[in-house]
C-alpha cells in the first residue's frame, strides 16, 4: 500500500528530458554577502509589510528524479518586478518537496519524501541543518508549524498517518511525540489505502486538521499542547473518490476551501471553532472544462476578498471572487500559469505577488496581483528551477 500510493503520488507529475532545466545561476555556493535576513511571516493568510528590494526564496524539489535538484534551491525575488534571481544550493536534504517555516521566521522545515520518511529542520541565518527526525511513515508530502512555535505536523502520504514533532527554542526538532494512522473509514473508489496528504491548524489555534485523499475525509484533532498528543473529535467525509488534498482557511476562520483532486473541484466548507467540526459544501466547477485537471491547492489573500487554485493538468490559475464572508466563491477566470504541471502555489507576505511552482516544465512562474480586481498579470519569465514543486516566499 505504502509504496503504490508514494509512487502515483510522487510520479503523476514526473519530469522527462529536457523539463529538468537546472537552477539558473544556481551552483552549491553561499548567498551573496548581504543578502537580506527571512522575514518574519508568509502565506496569505496574514499580510506584512515587507522591505523593498530582494527577499528570500526557498524551492522544494525531489532530489531522486530524473533531472530533479541536488537539495533546496536558494533564490530572491525583487518585490517590485518579482524577477527571481538564484542565490545557491543547500545540498543534502534528500527529497524536500514541501517546505514551511517557523512563525520566528528563523528556521526552515523540510520534508524527505522518501519511504523512510522524515522531516528536516535548517536554520535560515546559516543555512545550518539542524538534524532529521523520522515522522514514522513513509513518503511525507507536507508540513507545518503551530502558531505556538512549539510543534511540526507532518503527512505521511504513503502510509496514510500524521506526525507531531516537539521543536525546541533553537528550532531544532525533538523525538516524534505522536502518531496517528486513518484507519478508518475504507479507502475511497481507486484507492487502496489512506493518504495524508496536508495537516494544519485552524485560524484559531484550537484544532489540527488533517486532509487523507485516500479515506475522502478531513480529519480534526485537538492537541495537546503540553505532550503533544492529537486527539480526534471529528471528521468530514467528502462525496466518494473526491480525493480531497489541499485545505486553505478563509481569514475570517468560519470558512475554508478544499481542492477535490480526483473529481476536478473545489467545496466551500463551514468551520466551528468551538467544537472543530468540518462541514463540507458543493462541490464547485474549476473552470478547467470537463475531465480531472487535478486541482492541486488553494491560497486566499490576506483581506479574504480573492481565492486562486492551481490546477495542474489544465496548466492554469483559477481566479475566484470570495463573496458573503467567505461562504461563497464565485468563479471569475483562470490565466495560463505559463508552466506545466503547477504542484504548489504561494503569496508573497505582502501579498502583491503569487508563485507557482511548476513540477514538469521545472520552472517558477511569478504573477503580480492586482490589489482591487484580484487579476494576475505574469512578471517576466518563469525561472528554471529543477523538478520545482514548492516555492516559499519570505
Amino acid at each position: 500500500m505504502g509504496s503504490e500510493g508514494w509512487s502515483r503520488r510522487r510520479f503523476v507529475g514526473a519530469v522527462t528530458g529536457s523539463a529538468a532545466a537546472a537552477v539558473a545561476g544556481c551552483s552549491d555556493t553561499s548567498p551573496p554577502a548581504g543578502s537580506p535576513p527571512p522575514g518574519t511571516s508568509t502565506g496569505a493568510q496574514a499580510k506584512a509589510r515587507v522591505p523593498s528590494g530582494p527577499r528570500p526564496l526557498w524551492i522544494g524539489t525531489y532530489t531522486s528524479a530524473e533531472g530533479g535538484g541536488k537539495g533546496v534551491g536558494l533564490a530572491t525575488y525583487d518585490t517590485a518586478s518579482g524577477r527571481i534571481t538564484g542565490t545557491g544550493t543547500l545540498s543534502g536534504i534528500g527529497d524536500p518537496s514541501y517546505l514551511a517555516a517557523h512563525p520566528d521566521g528563523r528556521t526552515l522545515y523540510t520534508v524527505n519524501e522518501r519511504e523512510d520518511g522524515a522531516v528536516t529542520a535548517v536554520r535560515m541565518s546559516d543555512r545550518e541543518v539542524l538534524g532529521s527526525r523520522g515522522t514514522g511513515g513513509s513518503a511525507p508530502c507536507h508540513l507545518s508549524v503551530h502558531p505556538s512555535g512549539r510543534w511540526l505536523f507532518s503527512a505521511n502520504y504513503g502510509s496514510g498517518s500524521v506526525a507531531v514533532h516537539p521543536v525546541d527554542a533553537s528550532g531544532a526538532l525533538g523525538e516524534r511525540s505522536d502518531l496517528v494512522t486513518h484507519s478508518s473509514p475504507a479507502p475511497g473508489p481507486g484507492q487502496q489505502g489512506p493518504h495524508a496528504h496536508q495537516i494544519v491548524t485552524s485560524p484559531d489555534g484550537g484544532h489540527v486538521l488533517a486532509v487523507d485523499l485516500g479515506t475522502d475525509t478531513v480529519y480534526t484533532y485537538r492537541l495537546d499542547a503540553r505532550n503533544g498528543t492529537l486527539t480526534e473529535v471529528s471528521r468530514a467525509g467528502t462525496r466518494p473518490g473526491a480525493g480531497p488534498r489541499h485545505l486553505t482557511f478563509h481569514p475570517g476562520g468560519r470558512h475554508a476551501y478544499l481542492a477535490n483532486e480526483l473529481d476536478n473541484t473545489v467545496a466551500v466548507c463551514g468551520y466551528d471553532a468551538d467544537t472543530g467540526r468540518l462541514t463540507v459544501g458543493d462541490a464547485q466547477p474549476t473552470g478547467t472544462g470537463p475531465g480531472t485537471s487535478y486541482p492541486a491547492q488553494v491560497v486566499v489573500t490576506a483581506d479574504g476578498a480573492y481565492a486562486y487554485l492551481a490546477n495542474r493538468g489544465h496548466n492554469s490559475l483559477t481566479r475566484y471572487a470570495v463573496e458573503r464572508g467567505g461562504a461563497r466563491l464565485r468563479l471569475l477566470d483562470t490565466v495560463p500559469v505559463a508552466g506545466d504541471f503547477p504542484r504548489q502555489i504561494a503569496l508573497s507576505p505582502d501579498g502583491a505577488l503569487l508563485f507557482a511552482a511548476n513540477q514538469r516544465s521545472g520552472t517558477v512562474s511569478v504573477f503580480r496581483v492586482d490589489s482591487g480586481s484580484g487579476r494576475l498579470r505574469l512578471a517576466g519569465r518563469p525561472f528554471a528551477s529543477p523538478v520545482a514543486v514548492c516555492a516559499l516566499p519570505l
